[in-house]
């Protein structure tokens, strides 16, 4: 009898042993299995967090980008743009600022048009270090180390203004160019492909003004244009490698009486220049696709993230508008984006 109740305490005791055992390993498991389904769940649910840093906020071009981010961000399904830049186009520090917050918020992706080609280049290498993909639009970087470049080739872009303001003028007369603002890689191309065009297309011009710059506003560049004006009484054209520098310039002609009488030849689009073309006081703007980039630089940087093929360079492409194409579907198209169905506006 007493074998036999030794033998049934040490049956019970292991069957009890198991039995704890097994309960608490199915606990576990369920537990483990519970939490990474969760985590699974929860990273799938979320949707991909790009931030796009523009240039500025103010101008047409830059509501052209945002307009296009929302509709990549819309096709894609799940990816939220967030949208934030510096309200001044030359301030430098609160861009980076704005990258350094994006970094801290743990976004998925930056899709950035730098201010200046080498302040920038800090800030995101510090997203590379952060395992933070960047794609760069409109204006280059210094380093080369980000993932993809979305953006107009402005070299020729410039080249095209040049052929276009040589054929204005008879390939004569004396010109100026009105530089942007130092620093930006984009407008500096254009400045460079324009007096490289001019030497191809109107050797016989002369350059008078080349070295002065317009600044972030159109207030600054209707004070550098009026000096200019004022300084070289007889100009047959100038060019002007941006929206608010081109406007600024046609204020001042307009203040002097030369609008339509010097040639003007710009870069990009908002309702006062486009009604400039329409009326022969600015004879020809060069159309970059702001929406297309913007619309690119998510798609590129949504395919970086997922491991999918994405394009090193996208160039976007460049058009010239005149008032003798002014009409045609592909002009209008670039001259008034549709900001009504992505921005309510």
């Amino acid at each position: 009898m007493i074998i036999n109740r030794n033998n049934f305490l040490k049956k019970s005791l292991a069957l009890g042993f198991w039995a704890l055992t097994a309960t608490f390993t199915a606990c576990n498991n369920n537990s483990s299995t519970s939490q990474e389904s969760g985590s699974t769940a929860k990273a799938a649910g979320e949707p991909l967090k790009i931030a796009v840093i523009p240039k500025g906020a103010t101008h047409n071009y830059w509501k052209s980008v945002h307009a296009g981010a929302m509709k990549a961000a819309k096709e894609l399904g799940n990816v939220e743009v967030l949208w934030q830049g510096p309200q001044k186009e030359d301030d430098r520090q609160m861009q980076i600022q704005v990258v350094q917050n994006f970094i801290s918020r743990g976004v998925n992706g930056i899709v950035l048009a730098p201010l200046d080609e080498r302040s920038l280049v800090p800030p995101v290498k510090a997203a590379l270090n952060r395992k933070i993909p960047v794609v760069i639009f409109d204006s280059d970087l210094a380093a080369k180390d980000y993932a993809s470049y979305v953006a107009t080739d402005n070299l020729a872009g410039g080249k095209l203004c040049a052929k276009r303001l040589a054929e204005l003028t008879g390939g004569k007369g004396n010109i100026i160019l009105l530089r942007y603002s130092e620093g930006s890689a984009s407008t500096h191309a254009r400045e460079e492909g324009f007096l490289a065009g001019m030497q191809e297309y109107a050797p016989n011009a002369k350059i008078v003004s080349s070295n002065q710059y317009a600044g972030a506003t159109m207030e600054k560049a209707f004070q550098a244009s009026q000096n200019l004006i004022n300084r070289f009484a007889n100009v047959d054209g100038v060019f002007c490698p941006n929206e608010s520098s081109t406007q600024g310039m046609l204020r001042a002609l307009q203040t002097a009486g030369k609008a339509g009488k010097v040639k003007l030849v710009g870069f990009d689009s908002n309702e006062t220049l486009v009604a400039a073309l329409n009326n022969g006081t600015i004879q020809g703007l060069a159309l970059q696709d702001p929406f297309n980039m913007g619309y690119l630089g998510v798609k590129t940087a949504v395919s970086v993230i997922r491991g999918e093929k994405f394009e090193k360079h996208i160039d976007t492409g460049i058009t010239m508008a005149t008032k003798e194409n002014i009409n045609e579907p592909a002009i209008k198209t670039l001259l008034t984006p549709d900001l009504k169905t992505w921005l309510n506006e």
